[in-house]
């Protein structure tokens, strides 16, 4: 089992926000101190946008982006879902597809918020732009990401995002290679103790929650 920690890489940001970037592939230049991703899965960045921060409007093309927030809210404006607003424990999944688009996030309040951008490249070039949401529920792992293209209900990809909100002594198992990223507490992953803005790489996953409460973002191939 593999683990890194966040304290360990440096942060930066730019505009209004400030992150720090655990997975960076080197399909999309990543150096030695972030890891590769898994299947299509390319990046992650924990983020905390700054009071009343926001990275300003910018491009994608050809790329998918999850958005999962932790704390806080966060405004949306952009050429796919232009004023749609999310708070903590609701999620947005963009396919900029071959049209791209083009979005600003913002944080309305006057505190700092947190979240994770993902990043994974889509299995197909030239697909249509589409916008997908999703809230979580109480210890149960929703997918946010992934899947066939018979199904509407996620962007289709081999890879698969999954992410619950899970209270203590939860219990969640995986087969497989997988990467996870622990949030907002702790836990005990495959015998050994993780918490907060830790990301494990393994070939099969057994999680409990030792704390009140994580947020637990698993990623893993079809």
């Amino acid at each position: 089992m593999q683990i890194l920690n966040i304290d360990s890489l440096h942060r930066g940001g730019f505009a209004g926000l400030r992150e720090t970037r655990l997975v960076v592939d080197n399909k999309v230049g990543g150096q030695n101190n972030t890891w590769n991703g898994l299947g299509q899965f390319i990046y992650l960045a924990d983020a905390r946008f700054l009071p009343k921060g926001e990275t300003g409007m910018h491009p994608h093309k050809e790329l998918d982006v999850i958005t999962v927030m932790l704390e806080g809210r966060v405004s949306h404006k952009g050429s796919l879902e232009n004023g749609k607003s999310m708070r903590a424990n609701q999620i947005q999944a963009q396919r900029a597809g071959g049209e791209g688009f083009r979005h600003n996030e913002i944080n309305p309040d006057l505190t700092e918020n947190r979240m994770l951008q993902l990043w994974a490249l889509p299995e197909t070039a030239g697909e249509p732009a589409s916008y997908k949401f999703y809230e979580l529920t109480d210890n149960k792992m929703v997918r946010v990401y992934g899947g066939d293209k018979s199904q509407n209900i996620t962007l289709d990809s081999d890879t698969i995002i999954e992410v619950g909100l899970l209270s203590q002594d939860t219990n969640i198992t995986h087969k497989g290679k997988f990467i996870a990223y622990i949030t907002g507490g702790e836990g005990t992953l495959n015998g050994v103790k993780v918490k907060d803005g830790d990301l494990i790489r393994d070939d099969r996953l057994d999680f409990t929650v030792t704390s009140d409460e994580v947020h637990l973002t698993l990623i893993y191939l079809k």
